[in-house]
């Protein structure tokens, strides 16, 4: 059996893992049990009563985090020549079309978002292989395939994430930095929690939401009460 560390001991003395906490204590003890020497993402993990291999109980969508994820977003635009300036003026990190589809085909996938418009969707399309895995795929349900190149970037740069429930009817998003404020962080949960409801299908039955659960990159998990989704 595995010897426990002090400083792991230290951290499960400081909540009890079998008992749901409200969103605001949750927010707190997230930041109070995170001892890494570097500034953690908090992640939260939402069960969701829905069957993802069906096409009418598919939860996808997108969330403007009112304080952003904390995270500097590294944004790819795949477009025309006459859209290029607008995309490096809202903050693009990498824009271009063909050379950026011929790196990708060998491999390079060194970013967080890609962001492209509709006519060069036949290019980009070829990459499903490469970008599907990895959750990179433009979208427009995402917004990430649109004429509104600059407004898409900002949106993305200021904290706009994007969420699909797994196999496993599991919603798993980023909203925040240990380093942010308890308030900050709350209010990030209940915006990403809000938007979740109102996506949910009409083909789910009964309770919506199985769990709540947040966590840093290092921490263990700590329970959400489901009432902290006014479920």
């Amino acid at each position: 059996m595995a010897k426990i560390s002090k400083k792991r001991k230290e951290v499960l003395s400081k909540y009890d893992d079998q008992n749901p906490y409200s969103l605001e204590d949750a927010s707190g003890l997230v930041k109070e049990i995170s001892t890494a020497k570097f500034d953690e993402s908090i992640d939260m993990a939402i069960k969701l009563n829905v069957d993802p291999r069906k096409a009418n109980q598919m939860v996808r969508g997108t969330v403007s985090l009112p304080h952003g994820t904390g995270k500097d977003v590294k944004v790819l635009v795949l477009c025309t020549p006459d859209k290029e300036q607008e995309a490096k003026d809202a903050g693009a990190d990498y824009v271009g079309l063909d050379e950026f589809i011929a790196k990708i085909k060998g491999g390079w996938t060194d970013v967080d978002v890609i962001i492209t418009m509709p006519s060069v969707m036949g290019k980009v399309g070829a990459l499903g292989r490469v970008l599907g895995p990895r959750g990179l795929m433009p979208n427009p349900k995402t917004g990430t395939v649109t004429m509104e190149i600059g407004k898409a970037v900002k949106d993305v740069k200021a904290g706009k994430i994007d969420f699909r429930v797994d196999k496993y009817g599991i919603i798993h998003a980023a909203i925040g930095k240990v380093s942010f404020d308890k308030k900050m962080i709350v209010e990030n949960a209940q915006e990403l929690l809000q938007t979740l409801i109102k996506l949910k299908p009409a083909a789910a039955k009964g309770v919506y939401m199985k769990s709540i659960t947040m966590s840093s990159t290092m921490s263990p998990a700590i329970k959400v009460e489901l009432k902290a989704a006014a479920v």
